[in-house]
């Protein structure tokens, strides 16, 4: 540990700890959790789904900031640094301030030191395999356990009954929309995923469920586990028109609500999951009814459905599954005319890549298929033959202009984002999109720069 000095070094210290990037269960982690004393002393939020998460918990954050709470705000993955994955009181942490709790979850876990560590357990001993995101999470859960916060949020990274978060007992339970993602550790179906979602849920505790159609899994657990279930429909509602919309559930209502700054239709389905929750905490962590505007009015969220303006635009978006390229698809579709659309494209190879090109291949005319930073991805010329040919006459643009169906293959996102802004005409739009690291790619040295200087040209 004394040649662990940055975050870096300790970053690819926790790469090499365990062969698997990913190992479901909590027994490791929880021993680890054990040793460190690891707890909280205020309200804890957990947030699962397959999509709508991250803007769940950022307008989460968003409200209670404007309530005057200090938040803890957990995320995964980062677009761009790593540090982004946590926020308190609103401000991404410092990395120096992360190296104490890095070396703090290594002592816990190589079992050295316990008598300086709070819980001081001695009858566990002996070093403890951990993968990335299980040390990384520790770090995180410490930091803020260290950290005079009145409530915490944290975002489930992979399923739920056995991620890494879900050793903190949850006092609200929320899940999101479920769909088919990750079925090689969650099951073959949405009632097997539904099943791990489920695994956030505590007895006798709020749980909300935005998704309008939830597996019949979900309900049953919150049935046996005696649950405080909330569903949409049922206990609470929404309604709106073109100018605003409104929302009412168990005894409160809000009326006249301006639409949430982050875009995108399915937003209204997170935001009523977040009114739902704050409801069912309301003795806990009441907010005012203008903290809940304002707070809706102010939130961002980098990479969902972001919208850069210029010539030609620019959308970002981390779908990276067929349910939230049909989101994106939905979005594109309302933003209306533009002669032609280009595809900034790159994903994981155990992606149903076959399902997303069919749903946004009608609308992409021509496509730039990058390699992206990790094993898990697909390569670019891989993802190029995959690509469904377009039968001649149905264009998604102005026309014959762009048939055949143009695609091209890049070593990296930043390089396909370059290609697609040399090519396209001021009136046309450019889509990056497919997974965080196809985003945080092109953001990481500066989006917007990239476009100006092509403005400028």
């Amino acid at each position: 540990m004394e040649s662990l000095n940055t975050l870096d070094q300790w970053l690819a210290h926790c790469e090499r700890l365990h062969p698997l990037g990913i190992e479901m269960g909590l027994e490791r982690v929880r021993a680890v959790a054990h040793r460190m004393g690891l707890r909280f002393a205020c309200p804890v939020i957990t947030v699962a789904g397959t999509n709508g998460k991250g803007s769940t918990c950022a307008m989460l954050e968003a409200i209670l900031l404007q309530s005057g709470y200090r938040v803890g705000l957990y995320t995964s993955p980062h677009l761009v640094h790593f540090e982004e994955r946590c926020r308190l009181r609103g401000e991404p942490v410092r990395a120096d301030a992360l190296l104490a709790h890095f070396a703090l979850v290594e002592r816990a876990r190589l079992g050295r030191d316990l008598r300086h560590l709070p819980g001081r357990p001695q009858d566990v001993r002996g070093e403890i395999s951990l993968t990335y995101f299980e040390f990384t999470t520790l770090v995180f859960l410490s930091l803020m356990a260290h950290t005079e916060l009145d409530v915490v949020i944290l975002e489930v990274g992979l399923g739920g009954r056995l991620d890494a978060v879900n050793l903190i007992d949850t006092d609200c339970a929320i899940i999101t929309s479920i769909d088919l993602d990750h079925m090689e550790f969650l099951g073959p179906n949405r009632e097997s995923i539904g099943r791990e979602k489920a695994g956030i849920m505590r007895t006798g505790k709020p749980v909300i469920v935005s998704d309008p159609a939830p597996p019949q899994s979900v309900l049953k657990s919150a049935q046996v586990l005696g649950a405080d279930l909330w569903l949409l429909g049922t206990d609470f509602q929404f309604s709106g028109d073109k100018q605003q919309w409104g929302w009412s559930g168990r005894g409160k209502r809000y009326s006249g609500l301006a639409y949430p700054a982050l875009r995108g239709a399915n937003q209204l389905l997170n935001a009523a999951g977040v009114l739902a929750a704050l409801s069912a905490l309301w003795d806990k962590l009441p907010v005012t009814a203008q903290a809940v505007r304002n707070g809706l009015a102010l939130v961002e969220l980098p990479g969902r459905f972001r919208i850069v303006p210029g010539q030609p635009v620019l959308v970002l978006d981390v779908a990276h599954n067929p349910h939230s390229v049909a989101a994106l698809s939905e979005n594109l579709d309302a933003m209306g005319f533009y002669p032609c659309t280009h595809a900034v494209f790159g994903a994981m190879a155990d992606k149903d890549l076959a399902a997303m090109f069919a749903r946004i291949g009608p609308l992409v005319d021509r496509w730039y298929f990058c390699d992206l930073p990790t094993p898990r991805a697909a390569k670019a010329e891989q993802l190029q033959s995959m690509l469904p040919a377009r039968p001649a006459g149905s264009p998604a643009g102005s026309g014959p202009a762009v048939q055949p169906l143009a695609s091209t293959c890049h070593g990296d996102p930043r390089s396909a984002l370059q290609a697609a802004v040399s090519a396209a005409d001021p009136a046309d739009r450019i889509v990056v999109f497919g997974s965080f690291y196809t985003v945080g790619g092109v953001l990481r040295d500066g989006l917007p720069r990239l476009a100006s200087q092509h403005l400028a040209s």
